[in-house]
């Protein structure tokens, strides 16, 4: 099973700058799409169905506004849209597929950079996204969390920590979160794969930033420990470019 998370910053923005032509390259069975800002009748969906995906969406309400979608070659035998809480439903954060014994949630998760509402809402979504995934391990040991986190984990995960320091994405509540969610039972599956540094993500549109190689590792892959002896490879494709950030990939053996 080979996986790709990715913040597109707008679907239709990304079809412009050659996303179907990327897709046509096949590079994974299952394609978790974030930031889509679109509703499935406003997208021309059956490029996708062309190429061999099924297409789930879970837009936002608001028009134009996050939203997350997957592309699949591989049929679910469930899907589930949202996670029960209004809000994050609302902004169509949380879209949940089932594959045999493995569960796939992708996640948008929110960002604090407008402003304190915004951020005091993350800490809440973060702490409601926690609750949500711990109920549903219980019945689906075999989680795959894929998405826009919004927030880098360690130093090497952004290219200026000191800077960043008082940075939303890089704030010590929003690390101390993702440490949680690592020190009960998940596994960050790039960093299991990759320990190296400058290995981002996302990129600012300011400052020549992504050819100066000046972003934050903020989309991942983290599968809980049941999965890790099928771990088979990972990695972040900072070549391919029709966003802001970058698709993020992973390799499950059978």
């Amino acid at each position: 099973m080979r996986i790709v998370t990715y913040n597109v910053n707008g679907l239709r923005s990304a079809m412009t700058k050659g996303f179907c032509e990327w897709l046509k390259t096949d590079p994974a069975d299952i394609i978790c799409l974030q930031e889509v800002k679109a509703h499935r009748e406003n997208v021309d969906y059956l490029q996708f169905e062309t190429l061999g995906y099924e297409d789930f969406w879970y837009p936002a309400q608001k028009k134009g506004y996050s939203g997350v979608a997957i592309l699949t070659k591989i049929k679910p035998d469930n899907v589930q849209y949202g996670n029960g809480y209004m809000q994050s439903d609302a902004e169509g954060r949380v879209l949940r597929a089932d594959f045999g014994d493995i569960t796939l949630i992708n996640a948008y998760f929110p960002s604090g950079t407008t402003g304190e509402e915004r951020q005091t809402y993350k800490y809440q979504w973060l702490d409601e996204f926690y609750g949500y995934l711990d109920q549903l391990r219980k019945e689906r040991p075999n989680l795959v969390v894929v998405g826009d986190y919004n927030i880098a984990h360690k130093p090497i995960d952004i290219h200026n920590p000191v800077s960043n320091k008082d940075s939303s994405g890089f704030l010590p509540e929003e690390r101390a979160w993702m440490s949680k969610l690592f020190d009960n039972g998940f596994v960050d599956t790039f960093r299991h794969f990759h320990p190296e540094p400058h290995q981002y993500s996302w990129w600012s549109f300011r400052a020549n930033a992504r050819n100066n190689n000046k972003g934050w590792r903020i989309d991942y892959i983290n599968v809980t420990s049941p999965l890790q002896d099928r771990l088979a490879d990972a990695s972040i494709w900072q070549d391919v470019k029709h966003s802001d950030h970058c698709p993020v990939y992973l390799q499950l053996k059978p």
